[in-house]
């Protein structure tokens, strides 16, 4: 019953964003009643915790495997661009900006996930006898923030310089991936906008 909540409850972040969770919209979800939920979760903090803690393991698994790939920075930045991911993140950053014991589960699990990028870069860097051009924290930072921010202005129909910033990290991704210099020259401030 707990897991089915805690399934319910991401949910419900996903569809209507986390302020439509309550006990009583729970409850009504999964058919119980309201009282259910606080024999499970003592506060909603506990649930929202519980939320985070799941889908920080599923998320760990999905870093690892992206990591794993031939190609890791394509793989994390496909990760990224998941949609439902994305909102959810949102959801999950706005909701910790309001409970402070929300915040420290997504501020720990933001690090690791942070920091374990940046080591699996590193590795496949070496592990291919390559020159590291950028720092992994950098390329990182600059992978996950641009590929979720591209994805949730896409999903409320804001695209313009979507088509050329897709354009430039695909080349960026496939000069990674070939072991050359990315195309990271001065860009053409003047040039006409497809």
């Amino acid at each position: 019953m707990r897991a089915e909540l805690i399934e319910a409850a991401e949910q419900l972040i996903r569809e209507e964003g986390y302020p439509a969770v309550t006990s009583r919209t729970l409850a009504d979800r999964v058919n119980l009643k309201r009282q259910i939920v606080h024999y499970y979760f003592h506060s909603m903090d506990e649930l929202f915790i519980a939320v985070i803690r799941r889908g920080a393991d599923q998320m760990r698994e999905r870093i690892k495997a992206a990591l794993a790939s031939d190609e890791p920075l394509r793989a994390l930045w496909d990760l990224n661009s998941d949609p439902a991911q994305a909102s959810l993140s949102l959801e999950l950053n706005a909701l910790a900006n309001r409970r402070p014991a929300v915040r420290a589960e997504v501020s720990r699990f933001g690090e690791e996930f942070r920091a374990m990028q940046a080591k699996g870069l590193v590795e496949h860097v070496k592990a291919r006898g390559q020159a590291q051009t950028l720092h992994p924290l950098v390329a990182t930072v600059l992978l996950t923030s641009l590929s979720q921010m591209l994805t949730l202005e896409a999903a409320i129909d804001v695209k313009l310089g979507h088509a050329e910033m897709l354009a430039f990290t695909d080349e960026c991704l496939r000069a990674f991936a070939e072991g050359r210099e990315p195309p990271l020259g001065a860009p053409n401030f003047l040039a006409k906008p497809a």
